[in-house]
């Protein structure tokens, strides 16, 4: 009997309306009594791998080892060693120009889109008939080696996961870029990183844009060395064109991401039905919620207003005592002026003291409770009627994605 042929996709990702795609999904760290489409009970038979744990296996009577960390603590443990030096540096370059709203910590870069990991899916053939998952598993590791080995100097893949639990076997697979920052260490670049692998435009004589960039030009390399590596495993791959609709890889992303936001949704769907059920508890959370970021923003304008009055105030008596103008003598006016800029480094210094001080009668029980019960009552009103309005538009939303999807797979 002849093989059938079967199409090699990989699609990639980094985000849908719910936000930035999320490791948890790929290694099954959530409740899989709320995902219609996964089947928990070949759950068990899902490979998981990571680049600091290895590989996670069922043995034959299907059970896992356990494992230290999951995929989402394996990303933030990488990010926070290859990046954290970077990230440090770039907050006390805002420190230092006043421009504290641009801090962010390791986490805040994992769930910015420019700098998250890239999610990629592999899979060959469709749920009406696809590879044998053995040689799947192993077509998918050998191009994963092959690729760390020749690009791990810009790029590193953080960890990849073999779905046996749905309607066809399919990997997510998820890796960061990353470049020189400008400063000699190491942060989440894309593009920089493709370019210094030695990737250029398809048309390099053109402006660079979305589908005219390095990026593009390292998934083609990838796309064909994939190719390659199934057809040495024996698989046959369907290269014609479909005709009549888009894309089969694209066709095929869509309903994996229309998967995952329906997750989503009936996750945050619960959690809203929960918290209808007990709004005084709600109205407290947001009451403590917005009173200490309250305090933050407060703290920070007094310090940075009051500090910024000071110093000017200062600099602008030295600048009258040592100025043309000043009657004093050339000595007098040096001791002046080193006395008073002594006093800013001294007012600079003590901002922080200001700071400690006033947060901590902002935030000291008494007063806290007062303002968080008068938040509470403000916002108790409305949350009920807020939660009602999110819930019927996330029942509206899985019915129309439920719709889409069922429509979709008639398609193909």
């Amino acid at each position: 009997m002849e093989k059938k042929k079967v199409r090699a996709t990989r699609t990639n990702g980094r985000k849908d309306s719910n936000g930035v795609f999320k490791a948890g999904h790929n290694d099954r760290s959530f409740n899989l009594e709320n995902a219609e489409h996964v089947d928990a009970d070949r759950s068990k038979w899902n490979v998981y791998w990571d680049y600091l744990q290895g590989y996670n296996l069922a043995d034959e009577n299907g059970v896992r080892p356990e494992r230290k960390y999951l995929f989402d603590e394996v990303e933030y443990l990488y990010y926070h060693k290859q990046f954290g030096d970077s990230i440090d540096a770039q907050n006390e370059r805002h420190e230092k120009s006043r421009h504290t709203e641009r801090i962010r910590n390791v986490r805040q870069i994992m769930e910015d889109s420019r700098t998250c990991p890239e999610e990629t899916i592999y899979q060959l053939g469709t749920k009406d008939g696809y590879e044998d998952p053995a040689v799947f598993v192993k077509v998918a590791a050998e191009l994963f080696e092959a690729i760390q080995e020749k690009y791990g100097s810009h790029m590193q893949i953080l960890d990849w996961a073999l779905h046996m639990d749905e309607a066809t076997p399919h990997i997510h697979e998820r890796h960061v870029f990353f470049a020189d920052d400008g400063y000699g260490m190491n942060f989440p670049k894309q593009e920089k990183a493709c370019e210094a692998l030695g990737f250029h435009p398809p048309k390099p004589d053109k402006k660079k844009s979305k589908t005219n960039n390095c990026k593009v030009s390292f998934d083609e390399e990838i796309r064909r060395l994939y190719i390659e590596i199934a057809e040495k495993y024996g698989v046959i791959i369907e290269k014609d064109p479909l005709t009549g609709k888009k894309h089969l890889e694209k066709n095929d992303f869509i309903i994996a991401r229309q998967e995952k936001k329906i997750e989503s949704q009936k996750n945050k769907l619960e959690e809203l039905t929960l918290k209808l059920n007990d709004i005084d508890i709600l109205a407290q959370e947001v009451a403590e919620k917005a009173y200490e970021r309250a305090c933050e923003v407060v703290t920070d304008t007094v310090r940075t207003e009051t500090t910024l009055e000071d110093i000017s105030t200062i600099e602008n008596m030295r600048d009258r005592l040592t100025g043309k103008n000043s009657s004093l003598s050339s000595g007098q006016k040096n001791y002046s002026k080193k006395i008073l800029n002594r006093l800013v480094d001294l007012i600079s210094k003590k901002s922080k003291e200001i700071t400690v001080a006033i947060s901590q009668k902002l935030l000291s029980p008494s007063i806290k409770q007062k303002n968080e019960k008068e938040i509470a009552s403000v916002a108790r009103s409305s949350i009920k009627m807020r939660l009602a309005e999110m819930k019927e538009k996330a029942d509206q939303k899985n019915d129309n994605h439920n719709q889409k999807k069922q429509s979709e797979r008639e398609v193909r």
